[in-house]
């Protein structure tokens, strides 16, 4: 007995995740972009964490290894902080001089998707602060100094290069006659602080560099598309980049705006024939052939391989259909039969509650989709759809010296619009 083919029919769904960066500047509200993005990669398919793509400036410029090691990100921004009065030797109170706090704690935004508005959640924190100080020749400003080096050491008692508690040391130090470059890591929420040890008549922090570190979330629980939001700073004296009473910034606020775009793949291959199935007994057709026993059932497999690094859904539609069933039809069209069809899934892809796939009935209709969702990138693994024509419709199927034939079309479609 022959069962004719039973078309499969794929719809493949794309989708992706990324961040930007640039700078832009205004008067009065400095604004930097940060980007990165969500590509799945079959060479690391458990990596399911968005690749800043953001350009490096300022400190991790100077020392990539340290901030790749740290998963950490830096920027320079055009923000200058200028002395708005002398710094008195000794002065008596932190504030009056030198003095850096910035805001070390995780700060949440909520960035929207373009289209859906579908909101996330992105965590940043700052995690190291440097600049660039200038101020007259430091030879004038120092009695005793034999060089420029020990100028700027006795200046303030202790080389720029070697932060002030809580800070921490970065490596980082260079200096000429009336400048020294410095950036500290910043592991606490308290302020870091130099005392002059000489009259300072001026000061000049020429930039603002900055260390981050993010927090963002699970891509493959995103949907396609591209997500943004900013979170701004409040910048000068008692703000969120507090740098004392008497360095005054040229920017009351630094803004960073965050693009997130997400790029999934979602991609099902049958290999060629796959899609005309045919339907047998366990052990094939002698038993009924021969001695007239009717099989249990009828069934086969198909194998298809799946690629997926987001949430997916999938429906079926059928000619004929029998009830809530998919059908098969004999070539008089008199009679029909059941067709049940379900689904298996490779590891690595769930039901929404985390629970393995295995033979999961899929329904005809809209309204019968399934929902699925991969733990990690799924590259080309393989799953099953399995078609049986149950036990109680082989009485009525298979009726002895009778020939005849069933068939039907079943349309699987897998997507990623969900």
């Amino acid at each position: 007995m022959n069962v004719s083919p039973l078309a499969t029919y794929l719809r493949r769904g794309l989708a992706a995740v990324v961040l930007v960066a640039g700078t832009v500047s205004a008067t009065h509200a400095e604004q930097v972009s940060i980007t990165a993005e969500f590509k799945p990669d079959s060479s690391y398919p458990h990596r399911n964490k968005f690749h800043n793509t953001t350009p490096s400036s300022g400190y991790c410029t100077y020392d990539p290894a340290q901030c790749e090691q740290h998963e950490i990100f830096s920027l320079q921004v055009p923000i200058q902080f200028n002395a708005r009065a002398p710094i008195a030797a000794n002065h008596p109170s932190p504030r009056q001089g030198a003095t850096f706090q910035v805001p070390v704690q995780w700060r949440e935004l909520t960035v929207y998707h373009e289209t859906t508005r579908e909101p996330k959640i992105v965590k940043v924190r700052i995690v190291g602060i440097g600049s660039r100080y200038v101020t007259e020749n430091v030879m004038k400003l120092v009695e005793g100094a034999e060089d420029d080096r020990s100028a700027h050491n006795l200046l303030w008692g202790l080389s720029w290069v070697y932060a002030p508690e809580p800070c921490q040391y970065s490596g980082v130090g260079w200096y000429s006659p009336d400048s020294y470059s410095f950036f500290w890591k910043t592991p606490a929420a308290a302020a870091c602080t130099k005392q002059a040890k000489f009259d300072v008549p001026w000061l000049r922090l020429e930039h603002l560099d900055f260390a981050y570190e993010l927090v963002t979330p699970d891509p493959l629980g995103m949907s396609s598309g591209d997500y943004s939001g900013s979170l701004t700073y409040r910048v000068g004296p008692n703000a969120d980049f507090d740098f004392g009473d008497v360095m005054l910034p040229s920017s009351s606020s630094l803004t960073l705006n965050f693009n997130l775009n997400v790029q999934h793949t979602l991609k099902v291959d049958i290999s060629p024939g796959g899609e005309k199935v045919r339907l047998v007994p366990n052990g094939g057709w002698q038993s009924w052939l021969q001695a007239g026993r009717r099989p249990v059932s009828l069934f086969r497999d198909q194998t298809f391989n799946i690629s997926a690094s987001s949430r997916f859904k999938m429906l079926i539609n059928c000619g004929p259909g029998v009830g809530a069933e998919c059908g098969l039809q004999d070539s008089n069209n008199y009679r029909r039969v059941e067709l049940h069809v379900s689904v298996s899934m490779p590891n690595g892809i769930t039901d929404l509650a985390g629970q393995p796939v295995r033979r999961m009935p899929l329904k005809p209709g809209v309204g019968s989709a399934l929902y699925f969702k991969p733990g990690f990138y799924v590259d080309r693994a393989p799953g099953t759809l399995h078609f049986e024509v149950p036990p109680h419709s082989m009485e009525s199927m298979l009726q002895p010296g009778v020939s005849d034939s069933y068939s039907g079309t079943v349309i699987v479609v897998w997507d990623s619009d969900i």
